[in-house]
């Protein structure tokens, strides 16, 4: 039993340096997927998008100068799969930006028709104002409410709210090729009009 004890003191002590080195490097994560339901439905509560910057990007710089900023490029699906609306949002060192879903993400999209009650939002982390453009830069973190009705009705009440942080996702160069390509489509057809998802002031919430 002593052996044993001996052996597995450098094996605790290995796993707990491993473990310490893993949270002093951070999360590098810049790429966030999520689902939205009963959006736009009658009764049901509005579901908010939250995204922090942490400051990850922030350098020494003069007093005054804008430091740290970071955008988020924020792409709404409905449930068939096509990108409805799309845009990009600034987002300051240790500012939080809240977006809702119903009047923000889902309020103005290529067809016209406030319409979607369920799909998924994709948020790229960027340094680049321009979400067909994305340059890839690790420092927002994302939450998000889900409003779930309590029967297998739809449009029928009464809901729940919940929230959870967004796990990051794997971005391929394929896929954050398409998002771009796709969001660069719906600026040209909705003449930068429609299908372009606003964005609220900073730190203003719900």
């Amino acid at each position: 039993m002593k052996t044993v004890g001996v052996l597995l003191l450098p094996i605790l002590a290995l796993t707990l340096l491993s473990a310490s080195n893993a949270f002093a490097q951070g999360d590098k994560s810049y790429y966030f997927v999520a689902y939205f339901s009963n959006a736009n439905t009658g009764g049901a509560p509005d579901a908010v998008l939250r995204l922090i910057n942490d400051g990850d990007a922030s350098t020494a710089q003069v007093e005054g100068v804008p430091n740290g900023t970071l955008y988020a490029s924020i792409y709404t699906f409905d449930d068939s799969q096509e990108m409805q609306e799309c845009c990009n949002c600034t987002v300051t060192a240790d500012g939080i930006l809240s977006e809702s879903v119903n009047n923000n993400l889902t309020s103005n999209t290529l067809t016209g028709r406030q319409e979607t009650s369920r799909g998924v939002v994709k948020i790229i982390s960027t340094s680049s104002s321009d979400p067909t453009n994305n340059v890839l830069t690790p420092g927002l973190r994302a939450y998000m409410t889900h409003v779930q009705s309590t029967t297998n009705i739809p449009s029928k009440g009464p809901f729940f709210v919940s929230e959870t942080a967004l796990p990051d996702s794997n971005l391929v160069s394929t896929e954050q090729e398409d998002i771009e390509e796709t969001c660069g489509f719906i600026f040209t057809l909705g003449g930068r009009t429609w299908g372009i998802c606003s964005c609220t002031p900073e730190d203003y919430d719900f």
